[in-house]
């Protein structure tokens, strides 16, 4: 359920015994820990579909960065943690632009910055700042890229999304999916996809629809039962 003493743009989420906030942008914010959780950038994503002749706008590095400047901004964190596939191909990272490079070590200044290896980019550069880690895990939580269905993890790799009816018609929107013993978080890229909550690959972590997705609306959040969803 929505907590009516946060803001608008954020739900609470509880995952094995903690509490975090999830953030409209797609993010979580573990205030305890002054700790803020990304998953699937996917930077370059644009360029690497250009390289195989299929032409996409290329502003989707710099829209996704931009988006990541704005809740970090909002959040003030000590710790940044990239969920993996940070980077949409293993040299993805040599294909950001001087300007998108900047703007990547501004976001890094006076933060500790941790990216996890994903199965995009298993193999994470040394020259973007930053520690490099398979899996890192604070207290109960263990944050990893793909999920795993333990209790007390928090992963990504799966981009969840719910599809719902809204004002008599169905939309499909990214959302965070909990059963508050483990989560999978959205994909925070601007040209990530979605996989539906209702797929066979969410009953392997859940095992039941007793589960909620927290969905990313236009200005809230909505936390719906996943029974609900279709």
């Amino acid at each position: 359920m929505l907590t009516e003493s946060l803001p608008i743009d954020t739900s609470s989420v509880t995952v094995a015994g903690v509490t975090l906030a999830a953030d409209l942008s797609g993010a979580l914010y573990w205030d305890e820990q002054r700790l803020l959780v990304v998953s699937d950038l996917h930077l370059e994503k644009g360029s690497s579909y250009a390289l195989r002749g299929v032409l996409l706008p290329p502003y989707d590095t710099i829209a996704t960065l931009g988006r990541l400047g704005a809740v970090i901004a909002r959040h003030d964190p000590r710790t940044v943690i990239a969920l993996g596939d940070s980077f949409h191909d293993r040299d993805a990272h040599e294909r950001l632009s001087p300007a998108n490079r900047d703007m990547l070590g501004a976001l890094q200044t006076r933060r500790d910055w941790i990216w996890i290896s994903g199965n995009h980019d298993p193999v994470l550069p040394s020259d973007l700042g930053g520690t490099v880690a398979n899996e890192v895990a604070i207290g109960a939580i263990t944050f990893r890229h793909e999920p795993t269905g333990a209790v007390g993890e928090i992963a990504g790799h799966l981009h969840p999304k719910a599809r719902i009816n809204a004002r008599g018609r169905a939309m499909e929107r990214r959302c965070f999916a909990t059963d508050g013993l483990r989560a999978v978080m959205p994909s925070f890229g601007a040209y990530t996809g979605g996989l539906s909550i209702r797929d066979a690959a969410f009953a392997k972590i859940f095992r039941t629809l007793g589960f909620v997705a927290h969905v990313l609306g236009d200005h809230r959040m909505h936390a719906i039962a996943a029974s609900r969803c279709r």
